[in-house]
């Protein structure tokens, strides 16, 4: 420390002390407001910048809750539209089901007319039968009966005798 009191020249420190504030001067006056500027620019770029990605933050946000809201009315009415399909459904087999038993009823009913009609058919058939089975006897009957002369006059009394007692 000594050595630099000793080399220390008044001279010299007042010329480096005018060029120094020189250069201040200089540095205030040509490149302080630039740099000050270009600073300030800087700051300002940073804050749209964050301002701007605030504002995509909340835009992100309400695209997410508008997402959301549609993501709820179509799965809303994707349910209304299953439960419509479901409820057409239950009525197409409810409708089905009813016709097949009106059907079935009206079927049934040809079935037993049917059925009757053939038993009348069969009844009339079977009193032709019987009926042509009778006379085929009674015939024979009657010619046995009637062979004889004697037998014929005792058939015609008996019968004289049947519609006085009736």
């Amino acid at each position: 420390m000594e050595t630099l009191l000793n080399d220390f020249s008044p001279g010299l420190f007042i010329v480096q002390t005018i060029l120094l504030l020189g250069l201040i001067f200089l540095l205030v006056k040509f490149a302080w407001k630039p740099i000050l500027n270009s600073l300030n620019e800087r700051e300002a770029g940073i804050q749209d910048a964050l301002a701007a990605a605030e504002k995509a933050k909340a835009d992100m946000q309400n695209l997410q809750a508008d997402n959301d809201r549609m993501l709820q009315e179509a799965r809303a009415e994707r349910e209304a539209m299953l439960k419509e399909a479901r409820e057409i459904k239950d009525k197409m087999i409810a409708d089905s089901k009813e016709q097949a038993k009106v059907e079935g009823d009206k079927m049934l009913k040809q079935a037993q007319a049917a059925i009757e009609s053939e038993k009348k058919a069969a009844v009339a058939d079977i009193k032709n039968q019987v009926a042509e089975l009778s006379v085929a006897i009674a015939e024979k009957v009657i010619k046995q009966e009637l062979s004889s002369n004697d037998r014929q006059l005792k058939l015609v009394d008996e019968m004289l005798g049947d519609i006085k007692l009736n």
